[in-house]
Order: C-alpha cells, then sequence, then structure tokens
C-alpha cells in the first residue's frame, strides 16, 4: 500500500487539495510522531501549504532537534517510545520559546486534554482526525504565534467522585473545550438533555480553572418558585420583606472569587433575566429592596436543557442575555448517541456501589442489554439502573433479569418501536454469540439476521402496499428486480403487479 494511501486512510480525507499551492517556504514546523504514515501525512500537508518540515520519531530525539531547527511550531504526539509527549513539555518550551505545540494523541480523556493545556499546548487534536481540521489548527497556530499565551504548569489536580467519562468522538470534544475554556474567564453555555453530565462539566471547568481555589456554586433555577428566584439570587437589603432586620447574602455573592452555576437558565423570568444580565456585565448586584449596588466577583456557566434560541423567538428568552451567556456553549451528546461509552460508565458506576471486598461484574448479555437500550434518563438512568441491578443481583455476575425494565423512548417518529427492536436484537445477538467461542473459524451471523428479519420486513411492506409490487419497491427504496429477487429468495409467493 503507498503512502498516500496510509494517510487517507488515518485521516479519511484527500490530500489533494492541500498538494496544489506550492510557493516558497514560509515556516519550519516540527512534527513528532512515531507513526511513519502520520509523519508521512503531515509532511506532504505542510509542505503542499509551503512550510519545511522537520520529523522526530521519539520525545528523545525531539530534544536533539528541535533547538537547531528552531520550529515556528510543533506537533506533538503524546505517547512515544520511551519518554511521553507530555512530560517533556517544559523542556521543549525551553528550546522553542514561544512556538505553539499542537497535542495529538489517540488515547484522549479529560486529564490529558487539561494536562496538555496547563502545559501550554495552543490546541488538541484526538486520533483518528479529519486531515481539514488538523489543517486549520495548524494554520490558527502559525497565524497567532507571537500571542500564543503560556500557561504555568500546575500540580496535584482535584479528582471529582463522579468523573466525565468517554473515548466516544463526542465526548472527546467535549473533553478538549473543557481545557481550553477552562483557562479564561468567558461565559459557558452547557447545553443537553437532561442527565447528560452538564454539572459535572461545570465542576469539571471550576476545577481547572485559576477560580478552582474559590466556591463552586451550583444554582438550580428550576428548584425556586418563580417569586423567590430574583432574592435568592442577588441578596435582600436589611428590612426587604426577609422577616428579619438584617440583609441577606444572596448566592451570586456568595460565589465571589469563584464560578456560580445557573442550572436551568430557561425557567428565569425576563424581569430577571435584566437584571442577571447588568450583574454579568458590571461585576455588581442590586439586593432586593435595595438602593445601592454591591461589586461582586464570579464567573458565570449556565446550562439548559431547552431550545433557548426557540424561547427567544417566542420573546421569552433575551437575545443580549443569551449571547452574554453563550460565548463559548459546549453542547452535551445524549448517551445513545455514545453507546461504546456505555460500559466504562456501567462499569464505574457498579465500581461506585458494589462492596470492595465482593466486587460484582456485568455479564455479558448485561452489557449488550445496556447497549441495546435508548436511555431517554441518558447517564443519570444508567446509573440508576446499574444500581437497581447490584442490588436485585444475588450473585457475583449481574444478568439481563437484575436490570430494571427500559424506560420507553417515545419521539413522533416513533422512538418507542425502534428502541424495542434494537432491544430484540441485542438480545438475539447475544444468544447466538453465546455458543461461540475464540476456536470458531466460520460463522454466518450476518446471513443468520438477514433470514430472520427480511421476510416479515417484505411482508409487512407489500401488505401495506396491497401486494403491490412496484409500490413496496418505492417504499423500500429497491429496485424492483432487486425486490423480486429478495422475494424468491425467501419463498415469498403473490400476485407479482407491475402497474
Amino acid at each position: 500500500m503507498k503512502s498516500v494511501e496510509i494517510a487517507v486512510i488515518l485521516t479519511g480525507r484527500s490530500l489533494r487539495p492541500f498538494l496544489s499551492a506550492r510557493s516558497r517556504p514560509m515556516s519550519h514546523v516540527l512534527v513528532v510522531d512515531d507513526e511513519p504514515a502520520i509523519c508521512w501525512g503531515f509532511r506532504e500537508l505542510l509542505r503542499g501549504d509551503g512550510h519545511d518540515v522537520t520529523i522526530a520519531s521519539s520525545a528523545e530525539e525531539m530534544l536533539q532537534v528541535a533547538g537547531p531547527c528552531q520550529p515556528d511550531a510543533v506537533i506533538l504526539d503524546v505517547r512515544l517510545p520511551g519518554q511521553d509527549g507530555l512530560s517533556v513539555m517544559s523542556r521543549l518550551r525551553d528550546l522553542t520559546g514561544d512556538a505553539p505545540i499542537i497535542v495529538i494523541t489517540a488515547f484522549g480523556n479529560l486529564e490529558t486534554a487539561v494536562r496538555a493545556v496547563e502545559e501550554g499546548a495552543f490546541d488538541y487534536l484526538t486520533k483518528p482526525f479529519d486531515l481539514d481540521d488538523a489543517a486549520a489548527v495548524i494554520r490558527r497556530a502559525l497565524h497567532a504565534r507571537t500571542s500564543v499565551r503560556s500557561v504555568v504548569p500546575q500540580t496535584g489536580l482535584q479528582e471529582s467522585n463522579e468523573p466525565l467519562i468517554g473515548s466516544s468522538p463526542a465526548m472527546q470534544t467535549v473533553f478538549r473545550q473543557i481545557a481550553l475554556v477552562a483557562q479564561s474567564d468567558a461565559a459557558v453555555l452547557i447545553t443537553g438533555e437532561s442527565g447528560t453530565g452538564k454539572e459535572l462539566v461545570a465542576r469539571a471547568i471550576h476545577r481547572h480553572s485559576p477560580r478552582k481555589s474559590g466556591p463552586f456554586v451550583p444554582i438550580s433555577l428550576a428548584a425556586y418558585h418563580p417569586a423567590a428566584v430574583e432574592g435568592e439570587l442577588f441578596g435582600f437589603a436589611k428590612g426587604a420583606g426577609t422577616g428579619s432586620e438584617s440583609a441577606r447574602k444572596g448566592l451570586l455573592e456568595s460565589a465571589g472569587g469563584g464560578t456560580v452555576l445557573l442550572d436551568g437558565i430557561s425557567d428565569v423570568s425576563v424581569p430577571v433575566q435584566v437584571k442577571l444580565l447588568r450583574a454579568i456585565e458590571q461585576q455588581e448586584i442590586l439586593p432586593v429592596g435595595g438602593s445601592r449596588t454591591k461589586p461582586v466577583d464570579f464567573r458565570v456557566v449556565a446550562a439548559t436543557d431547552q431550545e433557548l434560541r426557540a424561547l427567544m423567538d417566542r420573546g421569552e428568552f433575551r437575545d443580549d442575555l443569551f449571547f452574554r451567556l453563550s460565548v463559548v456553549q459546549i453542547e452535551l451528546p445524549p448517551l445513545r448517541e455514545r453507546a461504546e461509552d456505555i460500559p466504562p460508565l456501567a462499569e464505574f458506576f457498579l465500581r461506585q456501589c458494589s462492596d470492595a471486598e465482593s466486587p460484582k461484574q456485568l455479564s455479558t448479555a448485561a452489557l449488550c442489554e445496556l447497549g441495546g437500550r435508548s436511555w431517554p434518563g441518558n447517564v443519570r438512568e444508567l446509573r440508576n439502573a446499574v444500581e437497581h441491578a447490584a442490588i436485585m443481583s444475588r450473585g457475583k455476575s449481574i444478568e439481563v433479569s437484575d436490570l430494571p425494565p427500559a424506560a420507553t423512548f417515545t419521539t413522533a417518529g416513533g422512538g418507542g418501536a425502534i428502541e424495542l427492536l434494537q432491544r430484540e436484537v441485542a438480545r438475539w445477538a447475544v444468544e447466538q454469540v453465546q455458543p461461540l467461542d475464540a476456536t470458531t473459524t466460520e460463522a454466518s451471523l450476518y446471513e443468520d439476521f438477514i433470514q430472520s428479519v427480511e421476510p416479515p420486513l417484505l411482508k409487512a411492506v407489500l401488505d401495506r402496499c396491497g401486494n403491490n409490487r412496484a409500490a413496496a419497491a418505492r417504499l423500500l427504496g429497491l429496485h424492483r428486480a432487486t425486490l423480486r429477487q429478495k422475494l424468491k429468495n425467501h419463498g415469498i409467493t403473490g400476485p407479482d403487479d407491475e402497474s
């Protein structure tokens, strides 16, 4: 296989758009990776943009060549033979000055992303990455070289009792966003369905920010009566309807020096939105019943499971507040769109609720069942399901029968039926795979599945179309000849109406 084919497989893109603009060398880039195909791909990409390239395959080789070649940017893999990339970043920066460093890794998690940014990385890419994205990052890095901000390394990062877990591409994007935004004081809007972990993201932003020594104040706005929200946020002046002659501090003032999470921001009334906008912009509050403002110092992170733009269209949410809150927006994917994260999440929750001296484990069938559900309650529902199963299980292995019934996921498109179908397919697959083992040399699981599910599908569509095969073929998205052959293969007979 040619190296260009290897690079295209790794990136999922063609190099051709980047190889057309040859020009004089503009910058010098140092690429550090132990995979020859990755190095070749970056070399062709960068040379296509007119840059010089130096290649190193280890951290030790990188440190030898970085000083003499004085790169304008560095592309650095985390996993290298010998020393890893992150452990030598400070020494690399001593040799290259303000040259931006782009970290790449196939083993990304939140701590890796945060550490990379804290060590001074310009940006963070997770393999396999799209070549367009890599090219855009490199160009931004070279353009911004003179303004790259070094970040002082920190140690002893506080761990959360319930960390963000996920290896899916969607969660890798979330980790990268957290790592980059944590170092600033910008307002962040976290969106996503209920139970996706919005508060965990807010806590992670605070935990890895310069404000981490200050308080983190989560405010569930939906928990308060609408008439009480203003007083809870801004506090009360002395004697202002609180039943006491003393003033009462509000939650925003309590977050001084730290971060406030406004969870359920869509539930705030428009008049309170006006005061909230001023508090964020001016960093001052006016307590209820008061005549003088008070200075405050907090970073705001807002969260919602509602579509704020739809509320804006109806006049229920102010445009100016939305844009002030969403300087950076992080969207959390629903659990059903990152099924590969279900096993590690389930195993983490099981460890949390199991006896350390008598640990339990999820059977293969139980994991398949969990992977086949749609999880309308997302990660929160998964945690509850695992805790339920751990209680109900009498042995060390958790089986499908120990799990609670799946919650119904209903949508206009019939999500309940789809969820049932997915669950039954997962159960069927487990039953078929269990008799197989590592010594099996040949199986026909896919063909068996098609033979099982295709006939009832074809019969149902034919019945719906009154046995009109032309109409059935159109509905199925098949050519009439293809449908005819499938019916013949399955032994399905009936009038052959070609009208």
